[in-house]
């Protein structure tokens, strides 16, 4: 199985893409710190709202239980899936007892994280998700390469081809109002055909036992609308107490994932429509014993806005992915590992550990500790490569001595001043396949410093 830097290669060879797909990225970013900046209380903000996830975190099968029975009060069903194998098979039971054959999904990380588009299609079952973007990478037979923007990685003009083929578009047209056209007028005849509308849930209220769902599409809502049949599917930690909470998060979710001031659509769904059915679905899948690890329960505060992945170095360049899981990027780094520690091993060693991904979340995970604590966990468990181990157990003794420090230091300097490069980047040099070292220095920092020291001596010192 290849690791994240022999696949991060791939997605480098194309330059162009690469270079875009970081710029692009970048440019969210800073929508995002300017959308931040226009609010004074923005810190307090994202204080309040980690307090508030720690507290459901705490008292979760309480907040569970209570949302249970409103939600049970309000007219809905409530089902508990244990793991990804028991909410598919809940879910095809749903489907079966409606006898349902036209179903539309809106976007939700958790039915990705299941298989459910997977398990269905092996059953004859088709599931149209609704998402522009879910539908474009539904086509391509690919997963989300984010969980916000799942097709950031693909030019306008390879979907303008995608939808010709699909879809029956002009040949060569990419512009993007005219493929969105396209994809609306699809998508509608699959709305006003649905039996059973899926969708995921940003949050769910304890107190009401409603379900909020944010898009900027409407696709939600129209399905929900649509389909006599509404099916919610939420994992545990989607949790908050108060219908007070939620404005707090509404103020951060939007403006951390793409800038804006709040989603286009925040749409409350608390029990059926007039004749119509609504079931929701809470899933565990490894939840629960996420949440009984101190070090790594944190990273169950996650609102899925995609802030970390927008700024951080190494997701910007290597794509989403490279890092072969569901949800990539620093988060991703983080849960991988968790759901297989053997298979995803070399992911929390993805990071530069910059910190900008802690510094950007809206929960205020501590997703930079986190990564540093899996690479230790990672080393004792031997899940990392002998090779990798080596390297890092001479590290430890180079940076624990003054004089290797500095030997070392000027031998490398040497090396990449004087060696062939393709002795310098050579195969067991994975990273420096598609990355150039910035020109060597004529001397350390530490020698600068010695030698500039007279220079920056007061009068008074001299004496």
């Amino acid at each position: 199985m290849k690791g994240h830097s022999e696949k991060a290669c791939g997605f480098l060879a194309d330059e162009k893409r690469a270079g875009w797909h970081d710029q692009t990225l970048w440019t969210v970013r800073l929508k995002r710190d300017k959308a931040a900046s226009s609010l004074p209380e923005w810190e307090d903000l994202r204080e309040q709202a980690s307090q508030i996830k720690e507290d459901v975190l705490t008292h979760l099968a309480d907040y569970l239980l209570r949302f249970e029975q409103q939600a049970v009060e309000n007219g809905a069903e409530v089902h508990w899936a244990s793991d990804a194998a028991e909410f598919n098979g809940i879910m095809l039971g749903l489907i079966g007892k409606y006898k349902a054959s036209h179903i539309v999904k809106s976007k939700s990380m958790l039915t990705e994280e299941c298989g459910l588009n997977h398990f269905l299609e092996e059953k004859g079952i088709e599931v149209v998700d609704t998402d522009l973007g879910e539908r474009i990478i539904q086509f391509r037979k690919e997963p989300p390469s984010h969980i916000v923007l799942p097709a950031i990685h693909l030019k306008r003009e390879e979907i303008g081809r995608l939808f010709q083929e699909k879809l029956n578009t002009e040949e060569g047209n990419s512009d993007p109002q005219y493929l969105t056209s396209a994809a609306r007028a699809h998508l509608r005849e699959k709305f006003l055909k649905a039996e059973i509308a899926i969708t995921g849930v940003n949050f769910a209220v304890a107190e009401t036992g409603v379900v909020v769902v944010c898009t900027n599409e409407g696709n939600a809502d129209m399905g929900v609308h649509c389909a006599p049949v509404q099916v919610h599917c939420m994992g545990i930690e989607k949790i908050i107490p108060r219908t007070a909470d939620l404005g707090v998060f509404t103020r951060l979710l939007a403006r951390n994932a793409t800038g804006q001031p709040v989603s286009a659509y925040t749409s409350h769904y608390r029990k059926p429509k007039p004749g119509g059915h609504m079931h929701i679905v809470i899933v565990d899948n490894g939840r629960s014993k996420r949440l009984g690890d101190n070090t790594f329960r944190n990273s169950l505060k996650c609102i899925r806005c995609g802030a970390c992945m927008n700024t951080c170095p190494v997701y910007r360049r290597s794509g989403g992915y490279s890092y072969g899981y569901l949800i990539p990027g620093p988060i991703g780094s983080i849960l991988a590992p968790v759901a297989d520690a053997r298979n995803h091993a070399d992911l929390p060693f993805a990071s530069s550990l910059c910190m900008s991904c802690t510094n950007v979340c809206p929960v205020k995970i501590d997703i930079d500790h986190q990564l540093y604590k899996w690479r230790q966990e990672l080393s004792e468990r031997k899940l990392v490569s002998p090779f990798k181990r080596l390297i890092m157990k001479s590290a430890g003794k180079i940076l624990a001595s003054n004089a290797w420090y500095n030997f070392s230091g000027r031998m490398a300097r040497w090396v990449v001043k004087n060696l062939p490069r393709k002795l310098v980047y050579h195969p067991v040099n994975v990273w420096g396949k598609e990355r150039e070292l910035p020109a060597v220095p004529r001397e350390s920092f530490k020698e600068w410093y010695k030698h500039n020291a007279q220079k920056r001596r007061t009068p008074h010192e001299q004496e």
